[in-house]
């Protein structure tokens, strides 16, 4: 798939996520890794109207060369793809019920979702949660890239989910699967569940 594509899709998968309430305001960042670096959606840019040509490019060593100023989280986008090599492309979102799931006491930090559904342990697998930087405070680099040699999916604390994919549009599904599963388990929060059982994930990973 040529750049000009690649563009056109994050500006097209933007708009999406916005418009179906996954992000708000300038809230999320979309990026795709290229041979030589990455698109990344431009700073303070709102999803669902992002302009193709604006869409940020970074070389392999961090520099601008082109479209707009990156966003500030760039670097989870750069950590993460360090972790994952076999990865093509991250969403980072700060969608509602993901964001309340993070923010929850006594969550199991090693993996924060239960097994509700076959396609949440497909599409998913492990969440493991990384504990609470600052905005901008890049120690959290390293605890995501840390992370993410566990899954391709991690949930930062009272922030969202970082979801890396094989393209552009897995690690969009993951992140909708992840975000529809923490709306399923608060809805459960306190009801008798049936998750799956282990051997059933195990017969889901093979």
């Amino acid at each position: 798939m040529s750049e000009r594509e690649l563009r056109e899709r994050i500006a097209m998968h933007g708009q999406s996520l916005f418009d179906r309430g996954l992000t708000a305001g300038s809230s999320g960042n979309i990026s795709v890794r290229l041979p030589d670096g990455m698109l990344i959606t431009p700073t303070n840019s709102c999803l669902g109207r992002l302009d193709p040509d604006r869409i940020t490019k970074i070389d392999n060593v961090g520099n601008v060369v082109g479209g707009d100023k990156p966003s500030k989280e760039a670097f989870l986008h750069h950590s993460m793809y360090q972790s994952r090599p076999n990865e093509q492309a991250i969403v980072h979102l700060h969608s509602t019920h993901s964001v309340a799931v993070s923010c929850l006491a006594n969550i199991d930090a090693e993996n924060v979702l239960p097994p509700i559904t076959a396609y949440y342990v497909m599409r998913v697998g492990t969440l493991p949660l990384v504990p609470y930087f600052p905005p901008g405070d890049e120690k959290l680099a390293g605890a995501v890239e840390q992370a993410a040699k566990i899954s391709h999916a991690v949930l930062l604390s009272n922030h969202g989910p970082v979801v890396a994919g094989a393209s552009l549009e897995s690690a969009v599904n993951a992140t909708e699967e992840l975000e529809e599963t923490a709306k399923l388990f608060l809805m459960l929060r306190g009801e008798a569940t049936r998750f799956l059982t282990p051997e059933q994930v195990r017969e889901l990973s093979k």
